[in-house]
């Protein structure tokens, strides 16, 4: 029996070896029979939308794999072909969540619950009411005047603001929560309460889903009778506790490589996760739908694993590959930003990363595919120019930073290109489906990726170069722009920068990458809305301050916009 069971173990490794060392290139039939079968696959209602923490995710991980080992990749991530990452999704509350007014005891969510803005902690004090606590002397209305030693109360805030839901009302600004924990803040509050006496203006959200950097203080919203109490009655004593415990997800990211034993390495990547029953992201306005994600990315994921299968046969052996399919991008390329920290090939032996988001969806009648990232190496336009693209447009951008993955390489210094062949209705929808990709279309882009990829094997390291220009169309409009790219996985205080652009304001101030900015002006900068919104306060040719930490320094500068 032992000697069967050796030869049986023989025959089926010499099996497995025929099957990967000896890859030949398929014609254009077999690849396009393939991307259809791959595409057919990750965007089944089986994968479920491939939401990153999900069981679709790890569906469409499993699929990759099994498609890497096929190509004979070697495993490349920290544990084989898979690299786990933690991402915070939501938060649980724990027994130190607590109410008590006059010594009654409220209930969580039934009569009370959480803001996002809000840290741990319990505060027992008074209460000091202080209206829709609106400090602004531009509007001329100070709602803390004549409250004498405040400090160090539990502050009772109305939620919304005094002109109600006109949407052209001059306290606009004055509906965001945050802008009044900080104001509160800084009149020394201990904790606030928010309550609503105005049934037309909505209650504030307890938006867990989305991280919101927290305040310093406990920060909660009151209903029913806690907050009839809190209103106008006489409160002799009051409890606020908040007890959040954040909860984790883990996305994973698949990474093959092929070692030609060379000094440099050529990463190509798509990311494989989409938006699951569209709760991020989504354009749908339905009832929840599975987001299956055809184009979004099962087609770069597709071309990814026989760009893998074609460099194998291919035998193109002056550079080492690493093959990516990232998770986390819908989130906020959290899967490329982890790599890009933790990268399992050293960065400075990289040559370039080569990006495929949705590439299924070449437009027939028109076939302008856009190439985003040529300005980050003097070689992509000379190159680009050579290639026959047949009646394929090529539409070029410089810029190295957009929303998908290749901008967390750009902003190693790595080379970048994205391809992706435009816009569509279906976009974000339940509508991506697999029966609306233009395979011939997809054929003609991996055919330029594949003449690109024997260009960039044949030369040496390609050079880098920062790009000026690094707006996206896509992008939210401001009158103003700071000039750096945030580090969307920062979970701290303060909008962290990961990229700062040449030439434009925060550039000239002197800011660099890994400096946190907490405040513009008189704006306090907490998290990405409210760095948004602090933005949105200046126009062109204002000079402001902008106070930011660099380590465990405390910086403060002049900048114009």
């Amino acid at each position: 029996m032992k000697v069967t069971r050796l030869l049986l173990l023989i025959a089926a490794l010499l099996v497995a070896a025929c099957s990967t060392s000896k890859l030949i290139p398929l014609t254009d039939d077999q690849v396009k029979a393939n991307l259809k079968k791959h595409i057919t696959a990750l965007a089944s209602e089986e994968f479920e939308g491939r939401e990153t923490g999900m069981p679709g995710e790890m569906k469409a991980v499993d699929y990759v794999v099994k498609e890497f080992k096929s190509a004979g990749l070697k495993a490349k991530g920290e544990k084989g072909f898979i690299q786990p990452f933690k991402f915070t999704t939501g938060a649980a509350f724990g027994s130190s969540t607590q109410l008590i007014i006059n010594n009654y005891i409220f209930k969580t969510d039934t009569d009370f619950y959480v803001l996002p803005h809000s840290s741990n902690g319990i505060v027992t004090n008074f209460i000091t009411r202080v209206g829709y606590g609106i400090y602004d002397p531009k509007l001329s209305r100070n709602d803390y005047e004549g409250k004498l030693n405040i400090a160090k109360r539990i502050f009772v805030i109305q939620s919304g603001v005094p002109d109600g839901s006109n949407p052209h009302g001059k306290f606009g600004d004055w509906t965001d929560v945050r802008k009044k924990v900080e104001q509160a803040v800084l009149h020394g509050a201990l904790a606030v309460i928010f309550i609503n006496s105005d049934t037309a203006q909505s209650d504030p959200k307890a938006d867990w889903k989305n991280h919101t950097s927290p305040m310093t203080i406990p920060v909660i919203f009151a209903k029913g009778k806690a907050a009839e109490l809190l209103k106008d009655s006489v409160i002799t004593n009051c409890t606020v506790g908040t007890d959040i415990i954040h909860i984790e997800k883990e996305g994973h990211n698949v990474i093959g490589y092929i070692d030609n034993k060379a000094p440099y390495t050529v990463v190509i990547g798509a990311h494989l996760d989409h938006l699951g029953y569209g709760d991020d992201g989504s354009l749908w306005r339905g009832a929840p739908a599975i987001h299956n994600g055809a184009d979004d990315n099962a087609s770069g994921t597709a071309a990814l694993i026989e760009l893998a299968r074609y460099v194998k046969a291919a035998k193109l052996t002056n550079k080492n590959y690493l093959f990516i399919g990232f998770s986390g991008e819908e989130k906020g390329l959290l899967g490329s930003n982890y790599f890009a920290k933790h990268p399992t090939v050293e960065l400075s032996k990289m040559s370039c990363m080569i990006n495929m988001d949705m590439v299924g969806r070449l437009k027939p009648e028109e076939k302008t595919l856009l190439i985003n990232g040529t300005g980050t190496s003097p070689m992509w336009k000379a190159w680009l120019d050579t290639i026959a693209t047949g009646d394929m447009k090529l539409k070029t951008t410089e810029s190295g930073v957009g929303p998908s993955d290749h901008t967390s390489f750009y902003l190693k210094d790595v080379p970048v290109l994205h391809f992706f062949s435009g816009t569509h209705n279906d976009y974000h929808k339940p509508s991506d489906d697999e029966n609306l990709i233009n395979y011939d279309g997809e054929m003609q882009i991996i055919a330029l990726i594949k003449n690109l990829v024997r260009k960039v094997d044949a030369a040496d390291k390609l050079a880098f170069t920062k790009t000026k220009d690094d707006n996206n169309e896509d992008a939210p409009k401001f009158k103003v722009t700071l000039g750096v790219v945030p580090d969307y996985a920062y979970d701290g205080e303060g909008m962290r920068i990961d990229g700062v652009t040449e030439g434009k304001p925060a550039s000239h101030a002197g800011l660099l990458p890994g400096d946190v900015v907490l405040q513009l002006g008189e704006e306090k900068v907490a998290d990405m809305m409210s760095y948004m919104k602090a933005l949105s306060k200046f126009a062109k040719g204002q000079t402001t301050k902008v106070r930011f930490k660099r380590g465990g320094e405390m910086l403060e500068k002049d900048i114009t916009f």
